[in-house]
């Protein structure tokens, strides 16, 4: 062979990577395309023992996490990122060439480039109206599949799945595939967690993160919450040292008493401003739609969506183009960011409103 590339995988040769915010660019001053807290939280690193491995599940992050989610240390696995968790389900269940994943498209990207990465195959069953389950067709794909995945509030677009519809699912789940609830944004709508569901269905499994509402992207610090016998199959296939020694340290802070009630002082100012920059933004004539949130994130068509993504990046406001994803033509996302972020994001959109009032008349 003459190429390195050559002795690649072949499904790997032919892989488009996760698009993250970071890696697509830009150069602005107002990030409001990846969905993080827009402000730092302090802390101090107090672990020190840097020559020495940290431990594979370190006892203070899971006790804590354990006791925060009303769980048992024996339900909670923490790993780099709920990613992680989305990955080490498909390597400890799903045979490659043998086995299949299902997901419901428009969502989060990583699913299928997890499953294209371990040569997995996955299904595709799009969302009905209002982004719901359309469970019939879910149930005809069923066949080999080993592991569903359902983002819920979903990601881009904000919504809950309903609770009824993931019943029914985990019914027609039982005995033949694990549920996971991708509950990456659950602190910022926390009733409709599904951890209490948990008891009754030993296939259903939880994924959290530490990089939402608790402002820890760079963390990278995740969580799998299920059954003991989901999280013993995942100890055997995870990384000897998943969490660096720093990364448990400020995990461990985060989740103490003071650091859950600091998070939700950050979710109530966080959600107030979501709610004003939604009323904002339906008096901007460039806008056709605001869809409802129940996330740090709104996301919102255009008439000119091209035009508005292309002006805001011009003026160092990034956001997040979903023109690509099944069913979002025009749209865009935007994370909600301080009071005085999202006041620059409606700024800029009135003035190009008052632009195409302006042609209008002429």
């Amino acid at each position: 062979m003459s190429k390195i590339e050559d002795l690649a995988r072949a499904n790997v040769r032919q892989l488009t990577p996760y698009q993250s915010a970071r890696r697509l660019g830009g150069s602005g001053d107002v990030w409001l395309n990846a969905n993080e807290y827009p402000l730092a939280v302090p802390f101090d690193l107090r672990q020190q023992t840097l020559n020495r491995y940290p431990e594979c599940q370190p006892k203070a992050v899971i006790e804590r996490y354990a006791a925060y989610a009303g769980l048992s240390p024996e339900q909670v696995l923490v790993s780099r990122g709920a990613d992680e968790g989305i990955e080490l389900l498909m390597r400890a269940f799903c045979e490659p060439g043998k086995d299949a994943v299902l997901f419901c498209p428009p969502t989060y990207g990583m699913y299928s480039v997890s499953a294209e990465t371990l040569g997995v195959e996955y299904r595709t069953v799009p969302v009905q109206e209002g982004w719901q389950l359309n469970l019939s067709a879910i149930a005809e794909k069923l066949d080999d599949v080993k592991l569903v995945y359902v983002c819920s509030p979903n990601n881009p677009t904000g919504n809950l799945v309903k609770p009824e519809a993931i019943r029914q699912l985990l019914e027609m789940t039982r005995g033949k595939a694990l549920v996971i609830a991708d509950e990456a944004y659950i602190e910022f709508c926390p009733t409709a967690t599904l951890t209490g569901w948990l008891k009754e269905y030993p296939h259903l499994v939880i994924l959290r993160t530490l990089s939402k509402a608790f402002a820890l992207a760079g963390l990278r610090c995740g969580f799998t919450l299920a059954n003991a016998e989901v999280i013993a199959l995942l100890l055997k296939v995870i990384a000897p040292y998943p969490l660096s020694t720093p990364v448990a340290d400020i995990a461990a802070q985060a989740l103490s008493e003071q650091g859950v009630a600091l998070m939700k002082e950050h979710v109530d100012e966080l959600l107030a401003t979501r709610d004003k920059l939604i009323s904002d933004l339906h008096d901007c004539r460039c806008v056709e739609k605001v869809f409802p949130s129940e996330t740090n994130y709104v996301l919102a068509r255009f008439t000119d969506s091209a035009l508005v993504f292309k002006t805001l990046w011009d003026q160092g406001i990034i956001l997040r183009d979903q023109n690509k994803q099944p069913g979002l033509a025009g749209c865009l996302r935007i994370s909600v960011g301080t009071a005085e972020e999202c006041d620059r994001v409606i700024s800029a959109l009135q003035k190009l409103s008052g632009a195409s009032a302006s042609m209008e008349q002429a």
